[in-house]
């Protein structure tokens, strides 16, 4: 038995094409602009920063060249400008290159072990803040994150997270007038 060419005399006949309705039509058209999303949350972000910022009650004594307004205004006009910009190259054909730099295989399954314990550190982090100080509670946070994160160095890693701590705390305590609880580290420290 020979096999016979498809020819269009012996091929089954498809179904017939069908047609689009308005709604499959306009699902497709936000999906091909999917970026408009994007721009619409910087576009109610910048409206968000300038309802705040110009609702904002200044003490006549707070005024200077540059007063408390000015920083989130600059940035609330920043927002609208970039989600009409942002609008204007989608609507003209404009794509955002897909991300290429990263290595992951999105077959894997997600590693929510990592997850979880980085999410108790942060937990962990907020309960001891207030009777350990942010010297300790920090430094178990900056270790509990690198022991989540795969950091398996039982003498290194407390040491490094523990002057990691200080560090910070001597920065926006001492330099920076940024108040960290001490605890019982307060008179030490």
């Amino acid at each position: 038995m020979t096999a016979r060419p498809n020819t269009p005399a012996n091929t089954p006949p498809s179904a017939p094409p069908k047609e689009e309705t308005s709604a499959s039509r306009g699902a497709s058209w936000l999906r091909e602009h999917s970026e408009l999303g994007v721009s619409l949350m910087l576009f109610v972000l910048g409206v968000l920063v300038l309802t705040d910022a110009l609702t904002m009650d200044v003490d006549i004594t707070q005024r200077g060249p540059v007063g408390p307004k000015t920083v989130p205004i600059v940035i609330g006009i920043g927002l609208l400008v970039l989600a009409v910009l942002l609008s204007l190259d989608v609507l003209r054909g404009g794509r955002g290159e897909s991300e290429t730099g990263e290595d992951i295989d999105l077959s894997e399954p997600s590693d929510w072990r990592t997850v979880l314990l980085l999410a108790g550190v942060f937990l962990g982090n907020a309960v001891l803040i207030g009777p350990l100080g942010f010297p300790i509670s920090g430094a178990l946070l900056f270790w509990g994150s690198a022991y989540a994160l795969g950091s398996r160095h039982p003498s290194r890693d407390p040491l490094i997270a523990a002057g990691l701590s200080l560090f910070t705390y001597f920065i926006f305590n001492n330099l920076l007038g940024v108040p960290l609880p001490g605890g019982p580290l307060m008179g030490v420290i």
